[in-house]
């Protein structure tokens, strides 16, 4: 093998280890290590691949129920949706990508999330993403580079998943000064297989090949783990060579050579080469069955001159999978491979060593153990302080701020670029391809595809409000996975899982771990009082630029399953004459609200009251009433209370209300009080629902029909409302152009 390196400061300061990493390198492997074993331990070491300041609080999310059939640690997780069929889902970030090249490094993120679900034997069929910007109305150059990337981060999404044949059926998007340094651009990915059918990144059976599949391999992403796992500075423009550049049309060929390849018995296990590339593929696929293996690194398929066996391991080129396969199918592999124009050589083999053993032209380059590459990665229990911004802002109340018209609140909430209508974005998404999509973006709440095969729908909704995480971030994110679950039941779905996308700043900030820490207890109280429990996720720390760290952002996704696709239920007004419920308790709760950032411009207070068993009752109550056929539509209130959510149903469905709250303070039907829904049902079908909710809070507080929205004293024409809900978006991302 190569020497050892002199220059091993300089080399250890590039690769992101300290020198305790180094001697602990050196005692795992007996000696010192070459350049591509350093390189091994750095992307395996890195944040992004092993978890190192995070996995300390991971532990005990709530990850078992009996639809459970895959749960952390595989590509993707996987739930049984009944009739033999399993939903194969998982979400990921690609935030620092994004904000150095928006196309790519979205569409790289699109593409990646993809290839985890179709590794595990599904086939891709609906797509989500949540999306955070900074200050884009600015009028600044900081406002104008926010613009830029929104048309560019949605473009790329567009792009990818348009080529795929993949829809994309919604997702959420908000905008906060703290993001301006870092924008986050969360993918989420579900797929359809069979129960019985399930594919997993296992190498085991001595002698079976290794072999790699997909596009060449080149140097684009070259260090891309090392780099997301690290602070922005001022230099990050030298960072646009470790961006991945992406091919959907290699990577849809890609999917349907896979596909075709699982219907054989031919597979043993089978990767993505995602982050860290073949070194992560590798790596993890004997990892988890205990066994080693042998690579010929020359034997890979290379679309560059001159690269070295560092190149090979550490690039981050896209549409590249790992496949261990039973001995003597090796020629029939590649004949459906090259079938789809693609790249497939056999590059290696299983060994009952424990030790991934690379050459190069037949000399040895790297020998290394497996196990302790994953099982002795250092584990962190960082120092963790209760911020000190929390009480100054928890101290602020909505009655400390001068009183305006509830009219004059109501137009500043409304035009929120969080609230309006994001047509301009989800415009640029092909959402029906694939013909099962029922509830699209635009159409509020959960969105909806049907499932043929089993007469069913699957419902999915990603959320997180990142003002009540800035407040308070336990509770926060135990709302998140609320709201994410509350909207999917308002479908009609019963929430079954969830996935997460753990975005947060400098873990070696003591107050970042502590918010860090916070948020996953928070989700870990939330999905077992609901019994959502966590199947899969990713976790993004270092989002910070020059010392300024995002919001804590738990965004999670869930999906929930509708036994009848004809049951599926709306969330705008749908006829004329029909009375309007509010389900829930209401009280002056003002804390995160959006009230008290568009009136108030702060963010800040103290977090609503959490009540579990309201929550699920409510969820229960729409979900059995919606079977019986007694419901119209269902809306959750969220942000911007009762009067946004009914103005929402109002602009989406063209239809007027008038509706009167019954409140204390006039500026309740703005507060945003959990575990409140407002529910549409039509006069034959009063007495029915009133008798299954009559354990919940509820009243009538209107109708639906008219020219005009009516809550209370907010009154607007209904060509004006919509004007503003759908004018909005597009005025302002598209000022620059």
């Amino acid at each position: 093998m190569s020497q050892p390196l002199a220059n091993i400061t300089e080399v250890l300061a590039k690769h992101k280890l300290s020198l305790a990493d180094y001697e602990h390198i050196k005692q795992i492997l007996g000696r010192e290590p070459n350049l591509v074993e350093i390189g091994i331990f750095s992307a395996m070491w890195s944040e992004h691949c092993s978890y190192k300041s995070s996995k300390v609080h991971l532990r005990g999310f709530p990850t078992k129920a009996p639809w459970v059939i895959q749960g952390p640690g595989e590509n993707a997780g996987v739930i049984d949706i009944g009739g033999g069929y399993a939903a194969v889902f998982k979400m990921e970030s690609h935030n620092h990508p994004s904000f150095i090249e928006p196309y790519q490094g979205a569409a790289t993120g699109v593409g990646g999330i993809m290839r985890d679900v179709f590794t595990m034997g599904a086939r891709p069929i609906a797509s989500l993403n949540s999306l955070r910007f900074g200050d884009v109305k600015e009028a600044s150059k900081t406002g104008a580079h926010q613009r830029y990337l929104v048309r560019g981060v949605v473009e790329g999404i567009g792009g990818y998943g348009n080529c795929m044949g993949v829809p994309t059926i919604g997702g959420e998007m908000s905008f906060e000064s703290c993001y301006n340094g870092n924008i986050l651009v969360n993918a989420f990915n579900l797929g359809l297989a069979k129960a019985d059918e399930i594919f997993y990144g296992r190498a085991e059976g001595i002698g079976n090949p290794v072999i790699y599949v997909g596009s060449k391999t080149g140097r684009d992403g070259l260090g891309g783990a090392v780099m997301s796992s690290d602070s922005f500075t001022e230099a990050t423009k030298s960072l646009r060579p470790t961006v991945q550049v992406g091919d959907p049309f290699t990577e849809k060929l890609l999917l349907e050579a896979c596909l075709e390849l699982f219907k054989t018995d031919y597979v043993v296990g089978i990767q993505d080469m995602g982050a860290a590339g073949l070194t992560s593929s590798s790596f993890e696929m004997a990892g988890r069955a205990g066994s080693g293996m042998k690579m010929h690194l020359d034997q890979v398929p290379a679309r560059e001159e001159g690269m070295v066996p560092y190149e090979f391991m550490l690039s981050e080129s896209q549409e590249r999978m790992l496949i261990c396969a039973k001995k003597g199918s090796e020629a029939a592999i590649i004949e459906i491979f090259h079938k789809w124009d693609l790249d497939c050589a056999v590059i290696g083999e299983v060994t009952d060593t424990g030790r991934m053993e690379l050459f190069w032209h037949g000399d040895k380059v790297a020998d290394v153990p497996v196990a302790p590459v994953s099982e002795e990665a250092p584990m962190y229990e960082r120092p963790m302080t209760r911020p000190s911004y929390l009480d100054a802002v928890n101290a602020l109340h909505v009655d400390g701020f001068e009183r305006v018209s509830n009219h004059a609140a109501f137009e500043t909430m409304f035009t929120s670029l969080e609230v309006v209508d994001k047509s301009w974005v989800y415009g640029q998404y092909d959402s029906m391809v694939q013909t099962n999509t029922i509830k699209k973006g635009g159409m509020l709440d959960a969105s909806v595809i049907r499932i043929k095969e089993t007469g069913g729908a699957l419902a999915m909704s990603a959320d997180c409000n990142v003002r009540y995480c800035y407040i308070d971030p336990k509770g926060g994110a135990a709302v998140a996975v609320m709201e994410a679950g509350r909207n999917v039941a308002m479908s009609g779905a019963r929430p079954l899982a969830i996935t997460d996308c753990l975005n947060f700043g400098n873990p070696e900030n003591p107050e970042v771990m502590w918010q860090f820490g916070q948020a996953c207890l928070g989700i870990k109280e939330a999905c077992a009082e609901l019994s959502t429990p966590v199947i899969g996720g990713n976790v993004s720390l270092y989002n910070e630029t020059n010392g300024v760290s995002v919001f804590p952002t738990p965004s999670i996704a869930t999906v929930g399953v509708n036994e009848d696709q004809n049951r599926v239920l709306l969330s705008s007004f749908q006829r004329e004459g029909n009375l309007l419920y509010l389900v829930g308790t209401t009280r002056a709760e003002f804390g995160g609200s959006l009230y008290l950032k568009e009136v108030c411009g702060v963010v800040g207070g103290t977090l609503p009251a959490i009540d579990y068993e309201a929550e699920r009752a409510l969820w229960e109550l729409v979900i059995e009433a919606n079977k019986q056929g007694l419901l119209s539509a269902a809306k959750d209130c969220s942000s911007g209370g009762v009067a946004i959510a009914l103005a929402k149903m109002a602009a989406t469905s063209g239809k007027g209300c008038n509706v009167i709250m019954n409140v204390e303070d006039e500026r309740e039907i703005f507060a945003e009080s959990f575990s409140r829904a407002i529910i549409e049902v039509s006069p034959e079908h009063r007495g029915a629902f009133e008798a299954m909710a009559s354990k919940l809070p509820h009243a009538i507080i209107g109708t639906v029909g008219g020219a005009h929205f009516t809550c209370n004293d907010v009154a607007m024409p209904m060509d004006r409302l919509q004007a503003l809900y759908f004018n909005t978006f597009q005025s302002v991302i598209e000022q620059d152009l």
